[in-house]
């Protein structure tokens, strides 16, 4: 039986409360109050709300910890080392748009390291999540990385636009952190994307490794502009030859 963390279990009551104010406002898209932060990143009133129920979650039990939240930002409280890393809605445009693919995603890096990391679909009830030296797991279900061999077989995730004439089987979907979740579970065989922040990908770094997958170096203290390749042993050779020829 797969025994969880006081941490990681406070995550998972965290993201399902969060998870009620998004489905419904999920069926209420039209009403929701929405403004643009760049070119093509927009935020909304959910967001803000998810944000704030996640925070005051974790802040219950964990309060001296610090955070690094997409909308609210950097917060320092007492304890430095260990932070919470949230995206409250990955994938907003998707979820915007009406389009049932976005995830609620928390992390906490402790000194330097990603130790635990949760990433839940709300509209499909999938909860990922993974802590360091204990697997990753799926509705409470072990899962590992795709086992294929043949690169020509495989399917690979990407949102960005520099690779999007790359010579691999590739699917766009608009969420990373779904992306990073899947490839933990098999479903993609791996994910190559530029420009990404952290909170993007911090919980599906350790759903990676946890699921025996491998991933390029990651500079923990950069939150923005990160570039991500993650796969399997058995096929991120070939990945990242075909990547570097591009």
């Amino acid at each position: 039986m797969n025994v969880l963390s006081s941490n990681l279990n406070l995550m998972i009551k965290a993201g399902e409360k969060a998870s009620k104010r998004l489905i419904r406002d999920f069926g209420e898209i039209e009403n929701l109050q929405v403004s643009v932060k760049g070119p093509t990143d927009f935020v909304s009133n959910s967001d803000l709300n998810a944000e704030k129920i996640i925070i005051d979650e974790l802040s219950k039990l964990k309060k001296n910890y610090s955070i690094l939240s997409e909308e609210i930002g950097f917060i320092k409280n007492k304890d430095e080392k260990n932070i919470w890393i949230i995206d409250p809605i990955d994938g907003t445009s998707n979820f915007l748009h009406g389009i049932p693919h976005f995830a609620i995603s928390i992390a906490l890096q402790s000194h330097e390291e990603i130790i635990c990391g949760l990433i839940f679909d709300p509209i499909k009830n999938e909860m990922f999540y993974a802590e360091k030296n204990n697997g990753s797991f799926l509705n409470n279900r072990r899962i590992r990385v795709s086992k294929k061999r043949v690169i020509n077989e495989c399917l690979f995730a990407t949102n960005g636009i520099k690779y999007k004439n790359v010579d691999l089987p590739t699917r766009k979907t608009g969420c990373a952190a779904l992306d990073m979740a899947y490839v933990a579970a098999g479903r993609f065989d791996g994910y190559f994307q530029e420009s990404l922040n952290l909170w993007d990908v911090a919980a599906g770094i350790v759903l990676v490794k946890e699921a025996g997958g491998i991933l390029n170096s990651i500079n923990l203290s950069k939150k923005e502009n990160l570039d991500i390749r993650a796969s399997s042993s058995s096929i991120s050779e070939k990945m990242l030859e075909k990547l570097d020829k591009f």
